[in-house]
């Protein structure tokens, strides 16, 4: 059941009290009085004046809290009490109303008079102190699934206050705490039934956090960068920066709302975020990027195959460098001015003696410009006297091929001319064999000489 609406908040904490000055006095009903915030509050008093002193001679009365050049300020003059303010005098009690009181309305309120006499005028001090306060609710964790919210104002409005407590603007119950399970996402206040029209701030668990950057233009390898995180949540949340690594668990940089590059640089770059907790709850932002800008490093260069060539190759040269944004490329050969090629890789075909010479490149983005060393490229002479030995050997290959084959010929030639006179050889061969007693071949001739020996041949 939800409650109506309540009146005016007036709390009586002490007597009343006199003054007098020559007959004049003041008594206010009350010394302090304790308000909550957003209520209404109305200060009485009545007054004496002395025997002479007719209600016409009193040409104004009214209330003030400061002054100005010594002389008291009207409330009804005071713009920060604009509209909120109604005062009177009726007979010999006056009143004080303030409506809608805020916690900068704690002062002490006094009444004054002035009379058609110049310069003769009674302020009634000391005055009526208030003080404003506002309602908070105080969050303390019961165990590990639920908190105790406890309706709490600084100052003793009542014996018995009593409460009602909202939950995203609905009436839930009366009482001066309530529980409500951790990490929920709903929000809590409570109304003072004698303050019907001021309640609580809200309390609840953060919203996601958002993130900027200042300066939100380009970063440069150098630049003084803030990143700050913020959200919304009561009470106020705590944060803590993380930033993202593919290999493993976010890295803990800060536990601060900012987190601070004074002088930011290449390996900054990467996708960071923060989280806001309080005892509510705990939400996670966004990644947002940070991509820092920075001209080349010194680029490396290489050859494939090699940096020593024969003549009629080809050759591959390729330039790298870190570099953000990602570099242009343009090679150069040493004592040129004119480039020779631009690009990342640079192909020589057709390798000639002419081409052989030291070649560097040039890495250049918006950020600034880098030269690589110097890269020899050289016509092999190891290679060169390796190829005129391969030459040479299989040069005498063929030669030695050549006469191989030529002495094959001529033995096949030879032993052609000696089957034609292998029967003749052969009776030769058998004389030697019967006449073993010839030592020579004169003496075989002379045998066959013998002329005996042809009539027995006869």
């Amino acid at each position: 059941m939800s409650p109506s609406a309540g009146g005016l908040v007036v709390f009586l904490l002490s007597v009343q009290v006199i003054q007098s000055q020559d007959g004049w006095g003041v008594n206010y009903q009350q010394t302090d009085v304790c308000a909550a915030k957003g209520s209404t509050v109305e200060i009485i008093c009545d007054y004496t004046h002395p025997p002479g002193i007719r209600p016409s001679d009193i040409k104004d009365r009214f209330w003030f809290t400061k002054e100005k050049d010594g002389e008291p300020v009207n409330l009804k003059t005071d713009s920060e009490y604009s509209g909120r303010v109604t005062y009177g005098c009726y007979s010999k009690e006056c009143h004080l109303i303030i409506t809608d009181v805020r916690e900068s309305d704690s002062a002490e309120y006094k009444l004054t008079f002035m009379t058609n006499k110049p310069g003769e005028k009674y302020t009634g001090s000391p005055g009526v102190t208030l003080s404003v306060t506002g309602l908070q609710v105080k969050v303390r964790r019961s165990d590990s699934t639920w908190l105790e919210l406890t309706c709490h104002s600084s100052c003793v409005l009542s014996d018995h206050p009593e409460y009602y407590w909202y939950k995203n603007e609905k009436y839930i119950k009366t009482g001066s705490s309530l529980l409500v399970s951790s990490g929920s996402t709903d929000r809590y206040f409570c109304y003072l039934r004698e303050s019907w029209n001021h309640r609580s701030l809200a309390v609840y668990g953060p919203q996601r956090p958002s993130v900027s950057v200042s300066p939100s233009a380009e970063m440069l390898e150098g630049d003084s960068v803030t990143l700050t995180c913020s959200a919304d949540a009561n009470p106020a949340a705590s944060y803590t920066w993380y930033k993202a690594h593919r290999t493993s668990d976010p890295r803990l940089l800060s536990e601060e709302p900012q987190l601070v590059f004074s002088s930011i640089q290449s390996s900054d770059s990467g996708n960071y975020s923060c989280t806001a907790e309080n005892q509510l709850g705990r939400k996670t932002s966004d990644f947002i990027s940070i991509d820092v800008k920075y001209g080349p490093q010194r680029p490396s260069v290489s050859a494939s195959p090699s940096a020593e060539m024969l003549e009629g190759d080809s050759v591959t040269l390729t330039c790298s460098a870190d570099a953000n944004p990602a570099a242009n490329y343009t090679w150069y050969k040493e004592h040129e001015d004119s480039p020779r090629a631009s690009g990342q890789i640079f192909t020589i075909t057709d390798f000639t003696a002419e081409h052989s010479g030291n070649y560097y490149c040039e890495a250049q983005n918006e950020m600034g410009r880098s030269n690589s060393t110097l890269l020899l490229i050289t016509e092999s002479a190891v290679d060169r006297t390796t190829m005129i030995i391969h030459i040479t050997r299989w040069t005498l290959v063929s030669v030695m091929l050549i006469v191989l084959l030529l002495f094959c010929l001529w033995t096949r030639k030879k032993k052609a001319v000696s089957s034609t006179t292998e029967p003749h050889e052969s009776r030769e061969a058998v004389e030697m064999d019967l006449h073993p007693e010839y030592e020579d071949l004169s003496d075989m001739a002379a045998q066959r000489e013998d002329p005996e020996e042809q009539e027995d041949q006869v």
